[in-house]
């Protein structure tokens, strides 16, 4: 995909992100686990490995969080703010067609890490679905979060079929995110973030 100045738009938009002050022990520990969740998956990951990552004694990990199921929670909770973080980001850019290609370059700009370890979301999405704990519907809000801006981005761009262009683009994400992973090969995303931007150009 090529550097757009859409892209460049979305960087600078994100340009104040991490300013404030340092996160606290919580904070990290949540950016930890969503860390280490997406590199290891659930059922491998443990509080010492999130501790690690997040430099906080292990024992203090349990003044915070009481279970593994309340850091997944936690990384879950931080997809979110993450995502709400981008949306604001690209929402300052002024046409929904910038902003989609801005979501995509994104995309395409993770390519490595996906290539290693899928979509954070995703890969998450799909392990927690297996459980009966309730996390499996807390991730698929994020999901759905992002399909409904989606959604309001085609709108916005005059298309009445602006639900099911939303669906299509999330879950061609997902497809190429599992094929990238699964074969270990960035270019594919690359390759789809191109053709995604002429489908997204073909439709106003």
């Amino acid at each position: 995909m090529k550097t757009s100045r859409t892209a460049e738009g979305a960087k600078a938009a994100g340009g104040a992100r991490g300013a404030g002050r340092a996160p606290g022990k919580r904070e990290r520990l949540a950016a930890a686990a969503a860390r280490v969740l997406h590199e290891k998956g659930v059922e491998q990951t443990t509080l010492a490995d999130i501790a690690r990552v997040a430099d906080v004694p292990v024992g203090n990990v349990y003044y915070y969080f009481k279970t593994k199921n309340e850091l997944v929670e936690a990384a879950i909770q931080a997809h979110g703010a993450g995502l709400e973080e981008l949306i604001a980001r690209l929402d300052a850019l002024p046409d929904p067609q910038e902003r989609l290609k801005a979501l995509l370059a994104g995309w395409v700009g993770q390519r490595e890490l996906t290539a290693r370890y899928g979509c954070p979301t995703g890969s998450l999405a799909s392990e927690l679905d297996k459980r009966a704990d309730g996390l499996d519907v807390a991730v698929a809000e994020v999901v759905r979060r992002l399909i409904d801006w989606a959604e309001a981005q085609f709108a916005e761009m005059g298309r009445e079929d602006s639900r099911e262009l939303a669906v299509a683009l999330v879950a061609a994400y997902q497809g190429i995110s599992l094929l990238t992973n699964t074969l270990r090969d960035p270019g594919l995303m690359l390759a789809e973030g191109d053709r995604l931007e002429r489908w997204i150009d073909s439709l106003r």
